[in-house]
């Protein structure tokens, strides 16, 4: 069988449709885990990034963090929560955020570093105090940029949630971890794609909130 007759054979199943190991639960599963781990992962990068970039210091230190956050291997260190905590949700919402704070931070700083300084010194000379330069001026040219960061980080998450299957959580990475020791591809091929379906739709839901969030001034010079 090729690949598309794994695909067809899995979703042309009924049995994959319902019950504890059905599509709409696991799916929900997947995106409950990716949904925590971006929270998080933003509201750790997102002030960071927002406050180093506004005030120019500490670019060097969030690259050298950027760079070993993605040095260190997910799955390995899945491996070594559970050796030191044991099983759980904590397992793996630590790689996950590991993984996605980097692009947020790196992406933030860079964001408001590229925004034009004559209107953030002209809002100076108005009055304004830094908090208002910061959310008034600085961080609606920034925000295409920045909400870049946050999809990249959330395709990440979606991409590499299914390691909670290995810890016995759900997800759509059950299928796959399942399908190979039962030498079900058919299951395996399944997963693989929910897994890239859901990829997508996450590109379509920041394509929908850049669309909403964005300025068409900030978008067309973006």
């Amino acid at each position: 069988m090729n690949v598309l007759n794994f695909i067809n054979a899995f979703f042309s199943d009924s049995a994959h449709w319902q019950g504890y190991d059905g599509i709409p639960t696991r799916m929900g599963e997947h995106v409950q885990y990716t949904l925590e781990a971006l929270a998080i992962a933003v509201a750790i990068g997102l002030p960071v990034g927002l406050v180093t970039g506004h005030f120019g210091r500490g670019g060097n230190t969030l690259a050298l963090i950027a760079v070993a956050g993605r040095a260190l291997p997910t799955f390995g260190l899945l491996v070594l929560m559970t050796l030191s905590l044991g099983f759980g949700l904590v397992n793996v919402m630590i790689p996950l955020v590991v993984l996605a704070v980097p692009p947020i931070l790196v992406t933030t700083y860079e964001a408001m570093r590229s925004v034009d300084p004559a209107p953030v010194d002209a809002a100076r000379g108005m009055g304004m105090h830094e908090a208002e330069v910061l959310f008034r001026v600085e961080l609606p040219v920034a925000l295409p940029l920045i909400l870049g960061g946050v999809r990249s980080a959330a395709i990440q998450i979606v991409s590499t949630a299914t390691i909670a299957a290995y810890v016995s959580l759900g997800g759509l990475g059950r299928y796959i971890v399942d399908g190979l020791y039962q030498r079900n591809y058919e299951k395996v091929v399944g997963g693989a794609t929910l897994v890239a379906a859901l990829a997508l739709a996450t590109l379509a839901v920041f394509w929908g909130i850049t669309r909403l969030t964005v300025s068409r001034g900030v978008r067309r010079a973006a």
